[in-house]
């Protein structure tokens, strides 16, 4: 029986406060009694914002087989339920990024409140030595992601050092600088950073843009306590406040946020391929549909103002070159544009186990976003362009499939459509059917290309 070799570009790890002594230099511990009050108040209204989403009757329309149910989520934080959930699904390797609502990060993140930065600094390093102890040991089915960019740093060399430490203990992958915003950031196209870019081509790391990048350290934080000190005058209940998250969130539109974008073009526009033509850069958990009207623009762009751009191509020659979308639950508009896309630099990623995700009903969503297309587009997009474009080892790979694999005939051939129910969950939870973007954003992006042009000296 053939089985699909499935690689998922998007996992989810955090680490449980229980771990924050262990892992948290021995002089910040002062600073864990405000922590744990900030995951109190976190937990109490994401745990509702999730079974408003993800949970209460709609458990009977998506987790038929109680995967979320008996626990399977624990694999946010335990090696053991991780590797059954991608058995279960037939996954044999995914890239693991931080960060989940089942507790609050550990100073450093956008969903953090506001912190010093040598605080942030030091929960990024607890981060990734906790990442290393609890996932490590399955380096052939667990790709880690270092945060480097979530986290301040006095001076580049510091930040590739802690890239070394990563790279030494088994990393792939590393988060681009900015993905949380602290004051004083160069842009990206800055030759501050090129030493950073030069290691990460050295070692064979991989940038990682997540959705997210570009948010500053504590931003949502202060969402969070915003909508609790209203709940609180208006003598609410945290059920409200859910509520109430979910519009100040869906505001933000973060998975379509422009800000991901701007980081692309500055790494593009800016030179960082040419300088360093061996970086991969990874999106992750961004969607897609943006993607043809976005690089229209950029490509006019780099027309008007190229002869004063220190990059050689077009935006959209660098990514055909040099990068690849891991599109994260995706969904059916961007299966209709996979062409417009570039079907040869999309891939998957499961976003496992968040509720927006894939997970737990892999193995249908992928039969009825990829099932109807030709099957050779669908294993590319499944495992195919990651392997070619990231350097993965096809051989192993394909071993671990043939023995945890979906049968191909799982995801092809003749299946009846979905329920409407399940359906409408997935775009409750995903937009699944949502129609792709316009050119609604242009504007958006137009002011901050504008800067940016400005800042290389390109426009006056």
């Amino acid at each position: 029986m053939e089985k699909l070799t499935i690689v998922s570009l998007d996992g989810h790890a955090q680490m449980p406060p229980s771990a924050w002594p262990e892992f948290l230099e021995k002089r910040y511990h002062n600073h864990l009694p405000g922590l744990n009050a900030e995951n109190e108040l976190f937990t109490a209204i994401m745990g509702r914002f999730m079974t408003r989403n993800h949970g209460g009757d709609s458990l009977d329309i998506f987790d038929t087989d109680k995967a979320l149910r008996d626990g399977g989520w624990q694999g946010v934080w335990k090696l053991e339920p991780r590797i059954a959930q991608m058995d279960r699904e037939g996954i044999a390797a995914e890239f693991i990024h931080n960060g989940d609502s089942r507790a609050c990060g550990i100073f450093f993140q956008s969903s953090n409140t506001d912190y010093p930065m040598e605080l942030c600094q030091a929960g990024v390093k607890a981060y990734n030595r906790w990442l290393h102890a609890t996932f490590g040991p399955e380096p052939d089915r667990l790709y880690l992601i270092g945060m480097q960019g979530g986290a301040p740093w006095r001076d580049v060399g510091e930040l590739v050092e802690e890239l070394d430490w990563t790279a030494d203990h088994g990393f792939r992958a590393a988060t681009v600088p900015g993905y949380v915003v602290y004051p004083g950031l160069p842009p990206l196209f800055d030759p501050y950073w090129d030493p950073y870019w030069a290691r990460c081509e050295e070692r064979g790391i991989h940038l990682w843009m997540h959705a997210g990048q570009g948010e500053r350290q504590g931003e949502l934080g202060a969402i969070f306590h915003r909508v609790r000190k209203q709940i609180e005058q208006e003598k609410g209940d945290l059920n409200e406040a859910a509520i109430r998250l979910s519009s100040e969130f869906n505001k933000g539109q973060i998975f379509a946020s422009v800000k991901p974008r701007r980081a692309m073009w500055q790494l593009m526009m800016g030179g960082v391929f040419d300088r360093f033509p061996k970086l991969r850069l990874v999106l992750s958990e961004i969607y897609g549909d943006w993607m043809p009207r976005t690089f229209k623009f950029l490509d006019e762009q780099f027309e008007a103002h190229g002869d004063k751009l220190p990059a050689k191509y077009k935006p959209s020659e660098y990514w055909q070159s040099n990068c690849i979308n891991g599109l994260s639950f995706i969904r059916r508009c961007e299966v209709a544009m996979r062409h417009e896309i570039g079907v040869d630099t999309m891939a998957f990623g499961r976003d496992y186990p968040h509720g927006e995700g894939t997970w737990p009903n892999t193995t249908v969503w992928l039969r009825d976003a990829l099932g109807g297309i030709p099957e050779a587009e669908s294993r590319a997009i499944l495992s195919g362009n990651a392997i070619r474009i990231l350097g993965l080892d096809q051989a192993k790979l394909d071993s671990i499939a043939a023995r945890i694999g979906l049968p191909a005939s799982e995801v092809f051939g003749e299946h009846p459509p979905l329920p409407e129910d399940l359906v409408a969950h997935f775009q409750k939870r995903a937009q699944y059917t949502a129609a792709p973007e316009g050119d609604e954003r242009i504007p958006e992006m137009d002011v901050m290309m504008r800067e940016d042009l400005w800042r290389v000296r390109a426009i006056a």
